[in-house]
């Protein structure tokens, strides 16, 4: 957990527990930052970033089926409308009328669907290794590793799967790995780790309800706000052609690729660092 983390619990407007960790000084006046992770991960992803931006405020919730959060009984609410309606519950909650967000892959698109949304909320926004334009082979890829669960022996053995599983994703070193996939499995009732997330969070992607809409109008929804977009060199997700026609389309956008890593960047890595510093001082 990052360093002054106050644990937090709300309800959402279906009755379901979502948790939320949040970091640094309530009091201090810079615009607070709201972290929303990937499509399986949780807030413990942002305690190294949370720990280093202190004492700015940094709120990140467990996403409903992800974490310490619960598990929805109706597998059709893992969809963006009721992610948006849980993100209204928990600014009410939080006291929070302005943030800036950091979104990471899913992260990133309820960051741009925050500003069509609830346009008056968003005062900027650092979007990680996501775009309009979803690679089909990488959402493929994914859907087909998050729908079961693969439990591990032991955390050596989570460590070697997750390493194999993902080799396109770079970390520092064998900490950084451990980190990682601390926040991948939670030890279960029978002694062995299992994910941390609800695997029938793939049901709304892998059967659709409805066709998939066109996400270029919530791209144009931030044309008028800071944005700072991060790229894998090597991604599935956000291809250079989609990252470029993002820059065409706004022309201010900062953009940052990471050489040698897929999807995604840590957000941890110097380069990114400097850049994300360098985009919160001029907020």
């Amino acid at each position: 957990m990052g360093r002054g983390a106050r644990e937090r619990r709300l309800t959402a407007g279906d009755g379901l527990s979502l948790f939320v960790r949040d970091w640094g000084d309530a009091d201090d006046r810079r615009t607070p930052l709201l972290c929303l992770p990937g499509l399986t991960r949780n807030s413990q992803d942002f305690s190294t970033l949370a720990g280093r931006l202190a004492p700015r405020r940094v709120i990140c919730p467990d996403m409903r089926g992800r974490g310490r959060s619960g598990y929805a009984k109706d597998w059709r609410t893992y969809d963006p409308s009721t992610y948006l309606d849980d993100i209204r519950q928990l600014l009410a909650a939080c006291g929070l009328h302005r943030v800036i967000v950091v979104g990471v892959s899913l992260g990133g698109l309820l960051g741009m669907a925050i500003a069509a949304a609830y346009p008056t909320v968003l005062a900027g926004l650092i979007i990680n290794d996501v775009g309009p334009h979803v690679g089909a082979e990488g959402t493929s890829r994914i859907l087909d590793y998050i729908s079961r669960d693969r439990p591990q022996p032991d955390w050596p053995s989570a460590v070697a799967h997750l390493r194999a599983a993902l080799p396109n994703l770079r970390m520092a070193d064998d900490d950084e790995w451990l980190t990682f996939t601390k926040a991948t499995y939670r030890e279960g009732d029978d002694g062995k780790l299992h994910f941390d997330w609800d695997i029938n969070l793939a049901r709304p992607i892998a059967e659709p309800l409805e066709p998939v809409p066109d996400l270029w109008p919530l791209w144009r929804a931030v044309r008028n706000l800071p944005v700072l977009a991060i790229r894998g060199a090597t991604s599935d997700i956000l291809s250079a052609e989609t990252f470029a026609r993002m820059q065409a389309e706004k022309p201010d956008m900062i953009p940052l690729t990471v050489p040698g890593t897929g999807h995604c960047p840590t957000l941890n890595e110097p380069p990114v660092r400097k850049a994300i510093d360098d985009f919160l001082s001029t907020l």
